[in-house]
């Protein structure tokens, strides 16, 4: 088994505070298998045992009542009988009505109570919680395997493109892995994909048209990296024989968002200095599941690699925006620890001259000193007038900004 220790270590020293731990990522991202591993560290490094751990899968047919928020404050409170910590760990906690007001009254009623919930949509993290919490709860954003992770689990070799490309085809949902043939990959996606839609979609919103709302998440994902205009979908659906409105269009598009199979980011003005709310961009969270939606021949190309950088950077925690400037854009400006950097990502660069040139030049009209990079599939460094070249590989495989 993988140790997903870069989300442990996050966690860890918050395994004992009246903090309720809320763990939230896309289906099948392994949040289940991080609290399982939480559990194992409290039995092996802290002799916890098992009468102290209460662990509750809302997905498991056994835990149906459960579903029922008072029955659940029942269940929990009979499991209390001393004044020694008792950890609570409840996953996929969405399933359960109104599970807000019971994970908050259990906290408030039981000091010696550590809870963890998981997650897999952001509801999670809406304002309505943040207000009943009242900012008493930790959020963790777990993600699919990063490349590094992908690479630690399989035993393979990190710097064999035909690996590389095995991950940026196929994602980083980690039982994937245990697939070999292709088909089975893809079969494995698409009830996934199939799961989300009906448990994350479907049971929150009204869609009154299947077809339509699976045409508008092909376009985003043919679209990743590209600004976001509903104008432009809208016309791209009318070129189909297909009609919204824009009302639809972004009730649809909030749903990709909250189920969290997209993500989507903002524009921030570098000269102003403000974050802009138009002409955003969205990315996928997982490749794989980009791989089964999209119709695209040219897989490979830079969008996709792209895709894997903001990725990275949201592994690595980092804030990240689209950076606006005077004559353009530079792809992301990321923030973290009081510190702001620059990255343009593209395929190649080496082979041709012009590109060379374009992609440096993205950088021209930016007048501050903050560190600028490109990253590309150029194994060679191509740095130049203080901006530094670094190697995809190198970088997902955890060489620093």
């Amino acid at each position: 088994m993988l140790i997903r220790e870069k989300y442990l270590a996050r966690i860890r020293g918050f395994y004992d505070t009246n903090l309720i731990k809320i763990l939230v990522g896309i289906r099948r991202c392994g949040k289940s298998v991080i609290l399982k591993q939480i559990v194992n560290e409290l039995k092996e490094k802290k002799n916890i045992d098992d009468e102290h751990i209460i662990f509750i899968n809302f997905e498991l047919v056994e835990n149906k009542e459960l579903l029922d928020y008072m029955k659940l404050n029942q269940y929990v409170k009979e499991k209390i009988h001393d004044e020694k910590i008792y950890y609570l760990f409840l996953d996929e906690v969405q399933n359960v009505n109104q599970f807000e007001y019971v994970v908050n009254s259990l906290r408030a009623s039981l000091e010696n109570l550590s809870i963890f919930v998981t997650g897999s949509n952001s509801k999670l993290l809406s304002n309505e919680l943040s207000t009943i919490l009242s900012g008493r709860y930790v959020s963790f954003h777990i993600e699919p395997l990063s490349y590094q992770e992908y690479i630690s689990l399989t035993q393979q070799n990190g710097y064999d493109l035909k690996v590389f490309w095995d991950y940026a085809k196929w994602g980083g949902l980690p039982y994937r892995c245990n697939f070999k043939n292709e088909e089975e990959i893809e079969e494995y996606l698409y009830n996934v994909y199939d799961s989300i839609i009906a448990r994350d979609v479907v049971s929150r919103i009204s869609i009154e048209d299947y077809a339509l709302f699976d045409d508008i998440l092909q376009y985003i994902i043919e679209t990743i990296g590209r600004e976001f205009s509903s104008g432009n979908v809208i016309q791209y659906l009318a070129n189909n024989g297909k009609q919204i409105s824009n009302e639809t269009l972004y009730k649809y598009v909030d749903a990709l968002c909250k189920a969290l199979i997209i993500k989507k980011v903002y524009r921030y003005d570098i000269a102003g200095k403000t974050t802009l709310k138009t002409l955003s961009k969205y990315y996928v969270t997982d490749v794989g599941i980009a791989q089964i939606k999209n119709n695209r021949k040219e897989f490979r190309s830079y969008i996709i690699l792209e895709n894997l950088v903001y990725n990275e950077l949201i592994y690595r925690g980092y804030n990240v925006y689209i950076g606006k400037t005077k004559n353009g854009e530079v792809d992301f400006l990321v923030r973290k620890n009081g510190e702001t950097k620059y990255i343009q990502v593209t395929y190649k660069m080496g082979e041709n001259e012009n590109t060379l040139n374009r992609e440096f030049k993205a950088f021209d009209s930016i007048k501050d000193s903050y560190p600028r990079y490109i990253i590309s599939l150029d194994w060679e460094d191509l740095s130049k007038d203080g901006i530094r070249h670094i190697y995809l590989l190198d970088f997902l495989l955890g060489k620093e900004l």
